[in-house]
């Protein structure tokens, strides 16, 4: 009896480790496709609170018209089993999800988006059964009822822990979602199948079947890109971002340009082709990052750069161009995420002797730095999202700090052709700590949908001041790049009343706002 009692215990914590590891497992698994916005965590959270809420309801009923531990492990092989078929289940309905957000169709996207999450459905209900059940196994004595309810529940979490941090800091970087879905599943069907071995020997024979399917099927599988973009060069997952190369030959025969993809692809972080004629520009939001110093009260020269900081760096585009036009200044790139620094070396030779690489938040790198620079960058963007702490009065306070006494910020955000909210409330929460802000408008040639960079200057400074540095110029490279901006449309920015706090920073809101609006046509 002490030995069921004690398998009993195993199996509990064992399910609280799948269930807690499939949710995170989950978000893994739509991140390529929706993104890690705090609108999929709340979809994610909301229906697995759900999906245990009936589990739970429905174990405790279940358990008194059939108190046999023999149904407990059929239940937990059954959703074990549905664990492991996710991933295959959930590739047809994902593909149809990058149909949607390519072509910004909010019916196949919203679509595929909750198919993705039903799929959870069955084993997260099947999984939330283990607990009331196992309660109602392993109570004898109506006396020790809260007793073994604690401890039943306890132990549950405890699994739970463990499957809170197992797929974040081992499975998933060293094996990816699909083989954490798979490792979570075996693991619990061949406690499932012991448990059915020491109760009901006769079904065992037939539920073997479920982890020969699951390891024939990962056998087969070809071991192909979890998203097979033409072109794709390499691809990797790490525990913030599933990564992509693309190569793709110039129209104009100008070489091969490798671009760096994240998550959702719909984004391009990194482009290199030193065989541009232009390069190390690359006709792409990061030229107009060289220009903001010249903002500053003329006369600005070029030799006045002395040093770069850029926060959400990636494969070093910027870096890059900043070195190739101002010299070996110090430069420190700031990218959280180590397996991009890894591809920005291998794939797009960030390698420059001058160039610094932290694998740090950019928050954290700033509180921890004595550093100041001439010049800060943000690019951390996961489009459509900048996540919300680099966005805040603090953020910028934080930069204010660490600028030389002509220092300048720039900060890249997204925009549609009409609809600027987004750079408007970034430019009004920089105006709190600022004195002057301004925007370049990113050529967008003829797309609807574009980028601005917005730019603030440590010291009082007027909008003349671009034109008046920009005649000095000495780079042909700066020379291309003022012009284009110049053209495309430069402006100081004017405050909106929106400020953006540690606190309070609507951000999402404000780019989920600009998206429906897009949608609609507006």
């Amino acid at each position: 009896m002490r030995k069921k009692n004690a398998y009993l215990l195993l199996t509990v914590f064992i399910s609280g480790m799948t269930t807690l590891g499939t949710e995170l497992s989950a978000s893994r698994l739509l991140d390529p496709f929706f993104g890690n916005s705090i609108l999929v965590w709340a979809s994610i959270i909301g229906l697995m609170l759900l999906y245990l809420t009936v589990g739970y309801y429905i174990g405790g009923r279940w358990a008194d018209r059939s108190p046999y531990p023999g149904t407990l492990y059929q239940i937990t092989a059954w959703g074990a089993f549905l664990v492991g078929l996710v991933p295959f289940v959930a590739r047809p309905v994902l593909s149809l999800s990058v149909q949607g957000l390519a072509q910004f169709s909010v019916g196949v996207l919203a679509g595929s988006f909750i198919g993705v999450l039903v799929l959870f459905s069955l084993p997260i209900t099947l999984l939330g059964m283990v607990s009331p059940f196992a309660i109602r196994l392993a109570l004898q004595d109506v006396k020790r009822g809260g007793d073994v309810a604690g401890s039943i529940y306890a132990l549950s979490t405890l699994g739970s822990l463990v499957g809170t941090f197992l797929p974040v800091l081992v499975l998933i970087p060293n094996l990816g979602t699909r083989m954490t879905f798979f490792v979570f599943s075996i693991v619990l069907l061949l406690v499932s199948l012991g448990g059915l071995l020491l109760t009901h020997r006769k079904r065992v024979l037939a539920y073997s079947a479920m982890p020969v399917l699951l390891i024939t099927m990962n056998l087969i599988w070809s071991g192909g890109p979890v998203k097979a973009t033409p072109g794709q060069v390499f691809e990797t997952e790490s525990s913030y971002n599933y990564i992509q190369v693309i190569r793709q030959s110039d129209p104009r025969g100008q070489g091969d340009w490798y671009a760096l993809q994240l998550n959702e692809g719909q984004g391009i972080h990194s482009l290199y082709n030193p065989q541009f004629e232009e390069f190390p520009l690359v006709d792409g939001v990061w030229d107009y990052f060289t220009i903001a110093p010249y903002f500053n009260n003329p006369p600005y020269h070029e030799r006045e750069v002395e040093s770069l900081l850029v926060i959400g760096s990636a494969a070093g585009t910027i870096s890059k161009a900043y070195t190739a036009i101002y010299g070996p200044i110090l430069i420190d790139n700031v990218e959280i995420d180590p397996e991009i620094i890894s591809a920005g070396q291998q794939w797009f030779d960030m390698t420059e002797p001058n160039v610094r690489n932290h694998a740090q938040d950019g928050r954290y790198f700033l509180s921890t730095t004595s550093n100041t620079y001439d010049v800060i960058g943000v690019d951390a963007y996961r489009p459509p999202y900048i996540p919300f702490h680099l966005t805040t009065q603090e953020f910028f306070r934080q930069i204010y700090d660490h600028l030389n006494e002509d220092g300048v910020m720039v900060i890249n955000a997204g925009r549609t052709s009409s609809d600027y909210s987004l750079i408007e409330a970034l430019g009004s929460t920089m105006q709190s700590v600022f004195p002057n802000v301004y925007v370049i408008d990113v050529p967008d040639y003829g797309s609807d949908l574009g980028n601005s960079l917005v730019i603030a200057t440590k010291q009082p400074t007027r909008l003349d001041n671009f034109v008046a540095n920009a005649v000095q110029l000495e780079s042909p490279l700066l020379q291309v790049v003022a012009s284009r901006a110049y053209n495309s449309g430069i402006y100081e920015l004017k405050p909106t009343g929106l400020i953006f706090t540690d606190d309070k920073a609507p951000v999402e809101q404000v780019i989920h706002r600009l998206i429906v609006r897009y949608m609609l046509g507006g």
